[in-house]
């Protein structure tokens, strides 16, 4: 919740594919490699108002290639990188689970889990938020917990490059297209609001 007790709206974001090149279990610094317009993007979103919470499979850890203390290594190094550009992730959400190996969950997306645990622990408005993700089980999650979504189609093709989208889904390529489509109209109005205030606008609204 913020200052006033009011939820907050959040953007979730993948991880692997979303934010940094997918090269694969990408658990340590040196195979960590932002995407082009990430982190403006985030700077963006922060800017206005959004936590912003990463919802990420690690199967990895599953799989016993890695720990936990290795994901916590990398993801606070990169939230150094990103406060060094001026830019933050509020927290980070992993499932460790792969259903072959520890059995069920319900965080593993396309469960909505880690999206329903974040809000609960954040005071997150999930009617309000977005989940942004490049693979269709993200978008399913972020549907599962009510939030609005964008699947990103990169467009040089993807993993899933011919899987259906969703109802209701908006597609992008990238993250800084996604940006334009989730904050573009509250930019508008930002800005109209603002020319109303300075003269520039009469008899709007």
């Amino acid at each position: 919740m913020d200052g006033q007790g009011v939820l907050r709206r959040a953007i979730f974001l993948d991880r692997d594919g979303t934010l940094n090149k997918d090269t694969g279990y990408v658990h340590r610094k040196e195979d960590w490699h932002w995407l082009p317009g990430v982190v403006e993007a985030l700077k963006r979103f922060h800017a206005v108002g959004y936590a912003l919470v990463v919802v990420s499979n690690q199967s990895g850890l599953a799989r016993g290639m890695y720990d936990l203390a290795a994901l916590h290594e990398l993801e606070a190094w990169i939230n150094a990188d990103l406060e060094a550009k001026g830019a933050a992730i509020d927290a980070w959400y992993y499932c460790p689970h792969l259903p072959e190996i520890t059995g069920p969950c319900s965080c593993r997306k396309p469960a909505p889990g880690l999206i329903l645990r974040a809000a609960e622990e954040m005071g997150l408005d999930l009617a309000r938020s977005w989940m942004v993700g490049d693979r269709v089980r993200d978008v399913e999650a972020g549907l599962a917990a009510g939030c609005r979504c964008v699947l990103l189609r990169p467009a040089q093709g993807g993993y899933e490059a011919d899987a259906p989208v969703p109802p209701g889904v908006a597609v992008a390529p990238h993250l800084a297209a996604a940006e334009v489509l989730i904050l573009g109209p509250e930019l508008r109005r930002l800005r109209t609001e603002r020319e109303i205030r300075s003269g520039r606008l009469k008899g709007v609204g």
